[in-house]
């Protein structure tokens, strides 16, 4: 911290307001609020400030911090929100245009608006309806629109532009020519006010007018427009069909569902008219890791309903967000509801299931995503910070058997990728059986010290599978054979949390991190190795016993009567004949063998 920084922070105000964390060159690395800027501000320097990559990359490159007082909590919301869009800071929480689908958008900022199809949402004072899922059904409904409604198709900037004569639309009846000033503006915004009815699902009064405007195509014999309206009913009609789910009462709702797994964020707003569902919109968002559901939940109220124009009365929400009392007094043209039972609660388990849905196919497509574009093993040297690129490491793991057949299994992975013929297996002794650090120095201390008197490459990374006392366990037998400067990580199961030397809380990657996956494969490679190997002990270890208790018989003969007959149930389904062809064997001793084994 500077000292410019330092001098600040020690003279921040108490009071609620806005703060600016800046970088070196003056740019804006992220917008916050506060109740109290004194003591939210300087907590980004405290002890327990969270210890994530993410976060301490940006705690590295803050240089200043500017702060912004305003007279209340509801008014620091406003402030943050018009400050999130103005600098657009990479570190905040930011709702994430899906660009794989196309949406409809109505240019309602234009004298004459357009109804038109975009990818982005970048045209000042359009309204948009989508993203649509399905291309041929927003298709469709387009083609619907401009066959009931005449809108313009034409790009011209009215009414500043003026045509010496109307289009092809004008003359097959598709448009009215507001270009030539043949339709003026009122007229024109009546009919794109139900335009914007239509796709929000008001069809009631439309359906009238429709079927009106079709028997009047037909009685004029102008058959190919009434066909028009005849389709667009049929569709209404869909739209119209009793919906799979109860009405959700009186007036309309955006119902609010919303699902998350570590930094994988997306809200779903099922926009509810008149008891049925008449689209879905959603958004994914980043920088979520360190936030609370609670605060990126209210960072999504802000930034989709603000402004309020045009926006639906009623909001159900899924759980109540931070700050919502200052939300429900800057939201005032809103009514939010977090319901408990009833109709409009089970509207919003259905639109978390969907929030659920998306989040589970982004994961999938950004899995394969990632898969494709960066090598897992530069990831995970990234993640850990280590100065090498770890292409050949190692995973250890102690398997036993309630202080029995206690074994150790050492897995080794080169470019990614198991290398099996580096496989090894050890058969842990002595008090070591009873205690696991014990087992994984005797592990480390082996493998390690047969490497150096060999000569063979050493691993640039060990990986041990447990936790604290796993890893301190591995970083003693390194320094007792002077290989302590190849790094060392344990991975614990439970919280899949990553423990380094020296530092005292874990790390914790995203769960869909590339490094994380190969981790996990390394350390369930190395499990199942070493799971074999113990019950390949165990098996051999009874054998061995029930044998050893038939008087007569050693070592020698032990081993030639499994090298025979492969199992101890070999040997008692077989004949006194099969024992007796053995060298060594009597008729005697192979009846007293046989008579044993059926007794026992």
């Amino acid at each position: 911290m500077n000292e410019g920084l330092r001098r600040k922070l020690d003279t921040l105000p108490d009071g609620p307001g806005v703060y600016l964390w800046k970088d070196a060159a003056g740019g804006v690395l992220y917008v916050g609020k506060a109740a109290n800027l004194r003591s939210r501000v300087r907590s980004y320097f405290a002890a327990d400030f969270p210890d994530s990559p993410t976060r301490q990359l940006f705690r590295d490159r803050i240089a200043d911090v500017e702060t912004i007082v305003v007279p209340n909590e509801t008014q620091s919301l406003l402030l943050e929100n018009n400050l999130i869009k103005e600098y657009q800071p990479r570190f905040n929480v930011r709702l994430k245009d899906d660009k794989s689908y196309p949406s409809i958008a109505v240019t309602l900022g234009e004298a004459f608006p357009r109804v038109l199809v975009t990818r982005r949402r970048n045209i000042p004072g359009a309204r948009y309806f989508g993203p649509y899922t399905d291309v041929g059904e927003m298709r469709r409904t387009l083609n619907l629109i401009r066959r009931m409604f005449t809108v313009r198709s034409c790009s011209d900037d009215l009414p500043t532009t003026h045509r010496d004569r109307p289009c092809l639309d004008y003359h097959i009846g598709r448009c009215r020519a507001p270009c030539v000033s043949w339709q003026d503006a009122p007229a024109y915004q009546r009919m794109i006010a139900e335009v914007v009815d239509f796709l929000e699902g008001r069809t009631v009064d439309l359906k009238a007018r429709i079927r009106a405007l079709m028997l009047a195509a037909s009685q004029r014999q102008d058959f190919e427009r009434a066909r028009d309206f005849r389709d667009a009913l049929k569709w209404l009609e869909q739209v119209e069909a009793p919906a799979a789910v109860e009405a959700i009462g009186a007036g309309d709702a955006d119902v609010i569902g919303y699902a998350r797994d570590d930094d994988d964020a997306v809200a779903v707003v099922f926009r509810v008219r008149d008891g049925r569902v008449i689209s879905r919109d959603h958004r994914f968002l980043e920088n979520v890791e360190q936030e609370t559901d609670a605060d990126v939940l209210s960072a999504f109220l802000v930034r989709w309903y603000l402004p309020t124009d045009g926006k639906v009365t009623r909001i159900v929400l899924p759980f109540a967000p931070s700050g919502f009392a200052a939300l429900t007094e800057l939201l005032a043209q809103h009514r939010l509801s977090v319901p408990q039972r009833g109709v409009a609660a089970r509207w919003a388990e259905l639109a978390e299931q969907n929030a659920r849905h998306l989040l589970e196919s982004l994961r999938l497509e950004t899995f394969e995503t990632e898969e494709r574009a960066e090598d897992p093993v530069y990831v995970l040297g990234r993640e850990l910070g280590l100065t090498i690129v770890p292409r050949l490491f190692i995973c250890v793991d102690i398997s036993t058997n309630q202080g029995r057949d206690t074994v150790g299994s050492l897995v080794t992975f080169e470019a990614g990728r198991p290398r099996k013929a580096e496989y090894r297996k050890f058969r842990i002794k002595g008090v070591a059986q009873q205690d696991d650090f014990a087992a994984i120095h005797e592990v480390i201390i082996r493998y390690f010290r047969r490497r150096l008197d060999e000569a063979k490459p050493l691993p640039d990374l060990v990986v041990i599978d447990g936790g604290k006392g796993q890893l301190g366990a591995a970083l003693d037998a390194m320094v007792a054979l002077n290989v302590a400067q190849i790094p060392v990580i344990s991975l614990a199961k439970r919280e899949e949390e990553i423990y380094l030397p020296g530092r005292a809380d874990p790390l914790r990657l995203p769960r869909r991190s590339a490094a994380l996956r190969l981790l996990q494969r390394a350390r369930d490679e190395a499990h199942r190795f070493g799971v074999v190997y113990n019950r390949t002990r165990r098996s051999q270890r009874i054998i061995t016993s029930a044998l050893l208790d038939i008087p007569g018989i050693g070592a020698s003969r032990r081993r030639t009567l499994l090298q025979a007959f492969g199992s101890l149930a070999g040997v008692r389904t077989a004949s006194v004949a099969d024992v007796t062809a053995l060298p060594g064997f009597s008729n005697a001793l192979a009846n007293r063998i046989l008579d044993y084994l059926k007794a026992h």
